[in-house]
C-alpha cells in the first residue's frame, strides 16, 4: 500500500475497541490473564507484549500502534523512544563502540557522546572519509546527519557507507530533516536510521518522541529489551498524539518541503536586494553535487539557514516577523526561526535557522522579505 494509506491503516491490526480513533490509554499496569502466567525467565521472547500489555514501561497499546505505523513508514523494524536523544543514547548503549565518528549536527548527540567519553573512554573522531579509513574498526559507529542541522545541507550517504563498511563499522544516519518520502537512507547502505519523531512525524509542537529503525528483527528485539531497563519507552499521551500526527504526515511534509524550497529560491534570486543584511543562504536545493538529488528524490528538507551581517541583526530579526515565530525546535505546522546561538554552543553566532511550516508560501516570502528590508533600513 502507498504511504498515505499505511499512515492511516498500518496499526489496524492492534484494534482493541470499536472506536475509530484509538483511545488514550492512561493505565500504567494491566491485569494478568490465565494464559499469561509464564515466569519472566521462562519466556523465549517478549512478543507477548504486542498482544497483552503488562506494564507501560515495557509497552502499551498506543506505543505498539506507533511502532507498527513507523515500521511501515521507515521500511524497517521501528523502536520508539521518549525522545530523539533517548533513541541516540539507546543506539550507543547497544552497539557500545570503541570509536565514534561524528561531525556537524545536533549538539545534543555530541553531548551524549561526551558523556560516553567521560564515563567509558569512547574515542571521538572527525566525520571524514580519510579519518574513517585510517582509524575505524569492527563495531565502531559512524554517525552522519543529513540533511544536517542547522544548515539543511546534505552529505554523500553512499560514500560514507562504503568507507564505513570497508572497516567493519556501523553507519547510523540521523534523517530527521528529511523523513520519507523525501529521503530513504536504506537505498544508500545505512545500518540504522534515527529520527527525532518530535519533529516532522509529530508535526504539531506538542509531543516528544524518538525512533530507531533497523532491518534485523533480532537487533530490534534487543533494543526493545534494553529500552525496558533504560526506562525510555514513549509515554501514553505522547504515543496517542504521535498516532494522530502520523495520519496527516505525508500531506504536511510535502507542503513544508515545497514551501521551503520556494522561499530559499526567492532569497537566492533577490539576495542583492538585501545587501548589508543577508550574507548567506544554506539548503540542499542549492547544492550541485549529483548525490543530493539522488538522495532527496522526494523533495528537499523543510529546514534551511541564513547568516546575517551581525549578531545585533540576529537579535532583532525574529521580532520583525509575523508568520515566523521565534522558538527552538522545528518540524511543526507553524513556521519558526531561531537565532541558533541561543541554544547551540557550537554554531557561528550570526546564523538563523528557519523551519518552514504549512502556511501560504507567498505570505512567508513577503514576511521574510519585509523583515530583511526593515533591518536594512535600520542602523546596525
Amino acid at each position: 500500500m502507498s504511504l498515505s494509506t499505511e499512515l492511516v491503516h498500518a496499526d489496524d491490526k492492534h484494534n482493541r475497541v470499536t472506536d475509530i480513533v484509538s483511545p488514550i490509554n492512561v493505565a500504567t499496569t494491566f491485569r494478568y490473564e490465565e494464559v499469561d502466567l509464564i515466569p519472566w525467565n521462562e519466556r523465549e521472547d517478549f512478543s507477548v507484549l504486542e498482544k497483552k500489555p503488562i506494564y507501560s514501561r515495557l509497552a502499551h497499546p498506543n506505543s505498539l500502534r506507533v511502532e507498527s505505523v513507523l515500521s511501515k513508514v521507515l521500511e524497517g523494524e521501528a523502536v520508539v523512544y521518549a525522545n530523539g536523544l533517548a533513541a541516540y543514547f539507546a543506539m550507543l548503549t547497544y552497539y557500545n563502540p570503541k570509536r565514534l565518528f561524528i561531525g556537524e549536527g545536533y549538539h545534543g548527540c555530541r553531548s551524549i557522546a561526551d558523556i560516553h567519553t567521560r564515563n567509558w573512554n569512547l574515542e571521538q573522531h572527525k566525520l571524514e572519509i580519510d579519518e574513517i579509513l585510517q582509524h575505524a574498526g569492527k563495531g565502531d559507529v559512524v554517525h552522519i546527519e543529513t540533511p544536517v542541522n542547522p544548515y539543511g545541507t546534505s552529505f554523500d550517504i553512499k560514500a560514507f557507507a562504503d568507507a564505513t563498511h570497508s572497516k567493519g563499522a556501523i553507519l547510523v544516519i540521523d534523517s530527521t530533516f528529511a523523513p520519507p518520502p523525501l529521503q530513504n537512507p536504506w537505498d544508500f547502505g545505512v545500518d540504522v536510521i534515527l529520527h527525532s519523531a518530535t519533529k516532522y512525524f509529530g508535526g504539531h509542537s506538542d509531543l516528544l518522541a524518538g525512533v530507531l529503525a533497523v532491518k534485523d528483527k533480532e537487533v530490534a528485539s534487543k533494543l526493545r529489551t534494553d529500552r525496558i531497563y533504560l526506562g525510555t519507552n514513549i509515554a501514553n499521551l505522547e504515543a496517542f498524539l504521535l498516532l494522530r500526527s502520523l495520519r496527516t504526515f505525508e500531506m504536511r511534509i510535502q507542503t513544508q518541503s515545497e514551501n521551503a524550497t520556494k522561499l530559499v529560491s526567492y532569497l537566492i534570486e533577490h539576495k542583492s536586494d538585501f545587501e548589508g543584511v543577508l550574507e548567506g543562504v544554506f539548503h540542499s536545493s542549492l547544492q550541485t553535487e549529483p548525490f543530493v538529488k539522488e538522495q532527496l528524490k522526494g523533495g528537499y528538507g523543510p529546514v534551511f539557514a541564513v547568516t546575517l551581517n551581525s549578531k545585533e541583526q540576529c537579535r532583532k530579526f525574529p521580532q520583525l516577523l509575523t508568520c515566523f515565530q521565534h522558538a527552538t525546535s522545528l518540524g511543526g505546522v507553524e513556521s519558526l526561526v531561531e537565532w541558533r546561538a541561543l541554544t547551540d554552543p557550537y554554531i557561528i553566532p550570526t546564523l538563523i535557522r528557519v523551519s518552514v511550516g504549512v502556511e501560504n508560501v507567498d505570505d512567508l516570502i513577503k514576511d521574510f522579505a519585509n523583515a530583511l528590508k526593515t533591518l536594512q533600513g535600520a542602523k546596525n
